[in-house]
């Protein structure tokens, strides 16, 4: 049969794997949870017009999504503001001078809230890695080079 003659609602991918969710706690900022919340609505009302629309490829794909978010919402564990200590922990902005003299800083926050081209990195990544625990004037190997902690926030 000629695919011109099966309505586009009826296809059907070939096979829509689950989201992967990472085995890593699921710490989140305050702000982090709000943007899990907004996405499952999100995500929960296009499932509905999906479902509404008979539409079997988005009911699927949305269907997807609700259970990723569902599941992050309802493991997220939510790590209050750092309270000073003078140590680079979660939810903390770190100020570092890299090597060649860039001073870059970033917010370590959770997995998903993590967003690097907005200037938010996730508290498993490399650099987070590199000056967790670390105070101002330490040093940090990142990227295969020496930086040096200028601020913590």
């Amino acid at each position: 049969m000629s695919r011109a003659f099966v309505k586009e609602n009826d296809e059907r991918p070939e096979e829509i794997m689950a989201r992967p969710i990472s085995a890593r706690p699921n710490f989140v900022t305050a702000g982090g949870l709000k943007q899990i919340e907004q996405a499952l609505e999100r995500y929960e009302a296009a499932h509905t017009a999906a479902v509404a629309k008979e539409n079997r490829t988005a009911i699927e794909l949305t269907a997807r999504e609700v259970t990723y978010w569902s599941n992050r919402k309802n493991t997220a564990i939510v790590v209050s503001e750092p309270s000073g200590g003078g140590q680079v922990q979660f939810g903390a902005c770190v100020t570092v001078r890299r090597h060649g003299g860039r001073v870059q800083t970033l917010p370590i926050v959770g997995e998903d809230e993590a967003d690097p081209l907005a200037g938010t990195i996730s508290y498993v990544s490399p650099f987070a890695q590199a000056v967790m625990g670390k105070s101002v004037g330490d040093h940090a190997q990142i990227a295969g080079a020496e930086s040096e902690i200028l601020a913590i926030e």
